[in-house]
């Protein structure tokens, strides 16, 4: 078995200063409104301000875009050969990063080991913080929107810059933590983007528990990402929940490949434990409206808490290249 590595990382939630907090910003703060810039001038809205091609594999970017008030970055991995493989096309996996993480995380964790060889482009993009995969309602530092990044933007342009297969069958996204609940989220709200997702201790259900994680995207960002703004605002605007909860968009997960990850006995620290026990609890929550649905799904529930599971990583990775288009 591959050695699993529990990341030196504060939990989203302890840098929100815990529940505390999430309950003291649903009582009527009062927050500024974003608005984004004019796009960029490239047909995508993105300009790039930085990069590096030198490693045979690992590319790397820094982009300006009017979506984001500062310059995110994303790192390409691409297959051994590609650039000996003539024409050839290969699948794209959009790996999205956790809280108080970056585009760089999952280079650290080891994703070159656990791709070679293996047919497939992987994209990592900055998410922020604890930008949660979204455009926030409110924000008092400037634009965050990652999604429009993410989706309007960064989406395209790979599938204009490399060999890809820009189509359903050619994308799949998958992420730990609050990039499980990215993938989810963006499977479901953009429907027609990805065939396969996956979610590594990412939370799949945001209104159990009095709206539990819904709250804590509020409190968490509002503390390390937009200044006290917040993802869902104040009081929540309930559509976009709703628009984002995985529990209430079931009938977008049918046709897809489904891969759930969840940790069943966490440490006793409270992030790692408040972090997991919600995670595990929405996955079956999850999972047995899938199953009532009838629709299929692959799951694990593993020792330990909220981490980055390699074997699991690679597991997922040998499903999604043997699900995708070759």
């Amino acid at each position: 078995m591959v050695s699993e590595h529990r990341p030196t990382r504060r939990t989203v939630l302890k840098a929100a200063g815990g529940l505390t907090v999430a309950a003291g910003l649903g009582a009527g703060t009062i927050l500024a409104t974003s608005a984004a810039a004019s796009a960029a001038d490239d047909g995508f809205g993105l300009h790039i301000v930085d990069s590096n091609q030198a490693d045979p594999r690992m590319w790397y970017y820094r982009f300006q875009t009017a979506e984001i008030g500062w310059q995110p970055a994303v790192n390409v991995l691409l297959p051994d050969g590609y650039h000996e493989s003539g024409g050839r096309r290969y699948p794209v996996l959009y790996l999205l990063h956790g809280g108080l993480q970056d585009f760089i995380t999952f280079d650290r964790e080891g994703i070159r080991a656990w791709t070679a060889g293996k047919p497939i482009i992987i994209v990592m993009p900055d998410g922020g913080k604890a930008g949660w995969y979204s455009n926030p309602v409110t924000t008092n530092v400037g634009p965050r929107n990652y999604e429009s990044f993410h989706l309007n933007q960064l989406i395209p342009w790979i599938d204009a810059n490399f060999r890809t297969y820009a189509e359903f069958a050619g994308r799949a996204v998958s992420g730990f933590s609050m990039g499980g609940f990215g993938a989810l989220k963006y499977t479901a709200k953009y429907f027609g983007h990805f065939a396969s997702v996956s979610s590594h201790s990412g939370p799949a259900s945001i209104r159990r528990d009095g709206g539990l994680v819904a709250q804590w995207a509020n409190a968490s960002s509002a503390a390390v990402e937009l200044n006290g703004g917040t993802i869902y605002g104040v009081p929540w605007d309930e559509a976009r929940v709703t628009a984002d909860n995985p529990m209430q968009n079931l009938e977008r997960y049918r046709g897809k490949r489904i891969f759930l990850v969840a940790g069943t006995s966490p440490s006793s620290d409270p992030g790692d434990y408040i972090n997991e026990t919600q995670v595990l609890a929405g996955h079956r929550e999850f999972r047995a409206a899938l199953d009532q649905a009838g629709i299929p799904y692959t799951h694990h529930e593993d020792g330990g808490g909220h981490f980055i599971r390699h074997d699991r990583m690679i597991e997922d990775i040998d499903g999604i290249i043997n699900h995708l288009r070759q």
